[in-house]
């Protein structure tokens, strides 16, 4: 096989199959890899805020996947694939938002083992499990109403690539990113710690950066999307930004 040749080619279909098993073996690693993360970095496999985490966070993403494989496989298939023609600041974004999700994980867990913060309560860690799971949802519902929901910032040209305007979409433009936001303040405060914020502050930043970059992409290269701009004014906050 040419290595040169694209994953994709214009004149045939993906491997749905393939991409989908793909995009289920990357969340598998992903979790193996916070898993790593958390009781390496605490020292201990008793942490139960973590297992919660965990146990949350897999058993999201299997209802994710039951809702949306029915309704669009090529949707998962799409999140699978090695993409082509990706913003080059949408890659330097995803390496340090990857860093920056995974030391919120490790600053936690040294705060677990280290005992830097004040030991939070069980009401408010269960508060944080309510918004992590609020978050994520809001997510899923973004994916569920928008079949070019991407990793990456990409014009889906191959796939026709149209304006979202249903579901979350009605309310802002980009409630995907609002989920991860709530997503990762709530995992925060799951895990107890307060000397997390930092790295979580990181991202929150990141994504709004990301959400700037991305609107003014869509408004510049994707048909529809300055109307669609012009009748949900707002990106991330109603009323806000």
């Amino acid at each position: 096989m040419n290595l040169n040749t694209p994953l994709i080619q214009p004149d045939r279909k993906p491997d749905l199959t393939a991409a989908i098993m793909r995009r289920l073996i990357q969340l598998l690693v992903f979790i193996l890899i916070q898993a790593a993360i958390l009781f390496l970095a605490s020292g201990r496999l008793d942490w139960a805020m973590a297992w919660v985490y965990l146990g949350v966070y897999a058993g999201l993403i299997v209802v994710n996947a039951i809702v949306l494989l029915p309704r669009d496989p090529e949707l998962i298939a799409e999140r699978g694939q090695i993409q082509r023609n990706v913003k080059s600041w949408d890659k330097v974004f995803s390496v340090f938002y990857v860093l920056s999700s995974l030391g919120l994980l490790v600053v936690a867990g040294l705060d677990n083992r280290w005992g830097w913060s004040p030991q939070m309560n069980l009401t408010a860690q269960l508060s944080g499990l309510a918004l992590y799971v609020l978050g994520f949802a809001l997510v899923s519902w973004a994916m569920a109403s928008n079949r070019f929901f991407s990793t990456v910032v990409r014009i889906q040209t191959d796939r026709g690539h149209t304006v979202a305007t249903g579901g979350p979409y009605r309310f802002v433009r980009h409630p995907g990113y609002v989920g991860m936001i709530v997503s990762a303040l709530g995992t925060t405060i799951l895990l107890g710690s307060l000397w997390a914020f930092i790295p979580t502050g990181l991202l929150i930043g990141l994504v709004v950066a990301r959400t700037a970059l991305e609107d003014k992409t869509l408004q510049a290269e994707l048909g529809g999307y300055k109307e669609y701009a012009g009748r949900v004014r707002y990106r991330l906050l109603p009323g806000v930004w």
